[in-house]
């Protein structure tokens, strides 16, 4: 979100996004409202104009069709999900089967196997895995969807090293610390809640998979709203305790907007259950920084 709100503010709009530049309504609407224009493909941006690649990256063939079109690319590629781009290029190099955990059809996923194509195959989900073939059973790796369940790509995963078990795996862990922090955490509320509340879009991989964790962690109900006006009062019958969690991309305003919808039922009193301290910041998109610094030398010169 800061990264198109930078974009506008250095380059004026429209600023073009191919794809949303996160899986959240709220952030996706704000950002319409000053100026960016989400599209599908490429195609659907004119000619000379600027575009942003969303969080969950795209394929070298998207950069050689903007390229084409004669586009001004801003990449704010997720730099977990480069890290999954970049395993995938080494391992197709060094002639690797991989085999990707993740969902068919999502951005991720076609963005991931762009980049080895010949060496990538799907996997989505353990049921998958008996109609996997590779070509030499001791190279095979296995990569994931930064935004799976940690549970879900394991299961995966060993099903995957019960067929091959001299399967690899990557050098360190694919799924996104901050999706992994919010899994662990709704474990926790859902030791002592009735009922978990996740605040999320539901084309938000990360949220989908809270609820799921939720529910197989002991919650009796778990529920993704993306704002509080979706709460269902008769999800609170017979209700005391309330978890409450969040998206890896959602804004705190929406998870305010909750808290102060629940207190106004008598769910005023608020305990944190804290897991993990999250203290890592990621970058501007290169191109953006490079303009902001050339901005900034050309005032100072003034």
């Amino acid at each position: 979100m800061i990264a198109v709100e930078k974009a506008l503010e250095q380059y004026g709009a429209p600023i073009y996004v191919r794809h949303e530049i996160v899986h959240n309504k709220y952030v996706v609407q704000t950002l319409e409202k000053k100026g960016a224009i989400f599209v599908d493909v490429t195609a659907e941006v004119p000619e000379g104009s600027i575009v942003m690649f969303s969080a969950h990256g795209v394929a070298p063939t998207v950069h050689a069709e903007a390229a084409e079109r004669k586009l001004a690319t801003i990449d704010a590629t997720c730099p977990l999900v480069t890290k999954v781009h970049k395993e995938a290029v080494r391992y197709a190099k060094e002639d690797y089967d991989i085999l990707l955990i993740g969902h068919e059809g999502h951005e991720e996923v076609i963005g991931t196997s762009g980049e080895a194509p010949d060496h990538i195959t799907l996997v989505d989900g353990p049921e998958d895995v008996a109609n996997v073939k590779v070509r030499d059973e001791s190279k095979v790796v296995w990569l994931s969807q930064t935004t799976l369940s940690v549970d879900e790509t394991m299961e995966t995963v060993d099903a995957i090293k019960a067929k091959f078990p001299n399967l690899l795996s990557p050098p360190s862990d694919d799924i996104c610390y901050a999706t992994q922090n919010r899994q662990i955490a709704v474990k926790k509320l859902a030791e002592d809640a009735e009922l978990v509340i996740v605040v999320g879009s539901k084309n938000s991989s990360n949220s989908i998979r809270m609820v799921e964790v939720a529910l197989d962690a002991g919650a009796p109900a778990a529920h993704l709203v993306d704002f509080a006006d979706e709460i269902d009062e008769a999800w609170l019958e017979g209700v005391t305790t309330v978890g409450l969690t969040s998206g890896a991309s959602v804004p705190d305003v929406l998870v305010d907007g909750v808290l102060e919808w629940l207190g106004e039922r008598g769910y005023g009193d608020v305990e944190t259950v804290k897991t993990a301290d999250e203290s890592i910041t990621f970058s501007l998109p290169k191109e953006l920084r490079r303009d902001l610094r050339a901005e900034a030398a050309a005032l100072s010169a003034e």
